[in-house]
């Protein structure tokens, strides 16, 4: 008898919790939805935590609310369960209620799912509140470990940017770079991999990060009566900036700067609007010495940053030896024909 008192107690409390969170809802919807099912989740888990109530509860949970608010989403045994745990995760709403009140709830329930340390989740969901990040295009920096290499990027900006835009050039640029778009896996001159780039240009510009607009290929500039051209321009809007892009399919050498450090040069003083911040520049290289790269960027005046790329994503040397050859490979297909 208790119990049916407490569960009916326990009903009417998210009944009411529904009903004032869909009011508020006109204001800020998604902020909203977050409160609404964090308070439901920590209803749940009190009440399971108190009274010792196993799984069974939430489903009668649903099949009651789903009754009394028919023309709400959202409210599955399945869906309930994940309020729970993220009432769980984060058991302060003050803290929820930042950053993390900013994103979709399925962008929630992706980084409970794939990510156990709270720290990392959270800074996800700072990322792509940052940058805009959709749930899918979320999963492939989480897939690709961005956490490692976001705000790590060899620079000078310390030296030649304002701090603030320091600061936000450096949490913008990563130190590696994922092309797993590109089919093609020996790429040997910069054209091939340029026209892979501006071919997929979609995911490129995915994979560079928000506020990227790309200018041109190849972008011809005149200096001193000859002929120079840029491989990659951009403009970035939140930066307010030009962004020379170089690449090369080999190993840094120092070298490689003073080109850069030239087209940053002749952009700033013939491309640039004077209300424009100092234009970045951007080396992608197939692998790079972090030391000789610090040298490298020494007593440059310029912004530059130096990055790495790789067209696939390395598998872990534990299951290199378990997987097929590309001969074994062709041999199934035969097989299959």
């Amino acid at each position: 008898m208790n119990q049916d008192k407490y569960y009916s107690e326990l009903l009417e409390e998210l009944k009411t919790t529904i009903q004032q969170a869909r009011l508020r809802a006109i204001v800020n919807v998604n902020t909203q939805m977050i409160k609404m099912y964090w308070d439901i989740g920590k209803s749940i888990l009190a009440r399971q935590n108190d009274k010792g109530w196993g799984a069974k509860v939430i489903d009668n949970l649903a099949k009651d609310l789903k009754t009394e608010f028919p023309d709400l989403k959202g409210i599955s045994t399945r869906n309930l369960k994940y309020m729970r745990k993220f009432a769980f995760e984060y058991q302060d709403f003050a803290f929820v209620q930042g950053k993390l009140a900013q994103i979709s709830w399925y962008h929630h329930i992706t980084l409970i799912d794939k990510i156990k340390e709270q720290s990392m989740r959270i800074w996800y969901a700072q990322k792509v509140v940052e940058h805009g990040w959709t749930r899918d295009v979320m999963v492939h920096q989480i897939e690709a470990n961005a956490h490692k290499v976001f705000g790590k990027l060899p620079n000078n900006f310390p030296a030649v940017l304002p701090l603030e835009q320091s600061e936000a050039v450096t949490n913008l640029l990563k130190d590696e770079y994922i092309f797993d778009f590109i089919a093609q896996n020996d790429i040997k001159f910069e054209r091939e991999l340029e026209g892979e780039l501006v071919q997929n240009m979609t995911k490129f510009l995915l994979e560079l990060g928000k506020g990227f607009a790309f200018v041109g290929k190849q972008y011809h500039i005149e200096v001193g009566g000859q002929d120079f051209y840029i491989d990659l321009l951009f403009y970035h809007f939140k930066l307010k900036c030009f962004v020379v892009l170089e690449l090369k399919v080999d190993d840094f050498k120092p070298e490689y700067v003073g080109k850069l450090n030239f087209y940053q040069s002749v952009v700033d003083d013939l491309v640039k609007d004077n209300k424009d911040a100092p234009t970045i520049g951007l080396l992608l290289c197939k692998t790079k010495n972090d030391v000789v790269v610090e040298y490298a960027l020494q007593k440059l005046d310029r912004p530059m940053g130096i990055a790495s790329y790789q067209l696939t994503k390395q598998v872990p040397e534990n299951l290199k030896d378990s997987l097929p050859s590309p001969q074994e490979l062709q041999q199934a297909a035969k097989k299959k024909r």
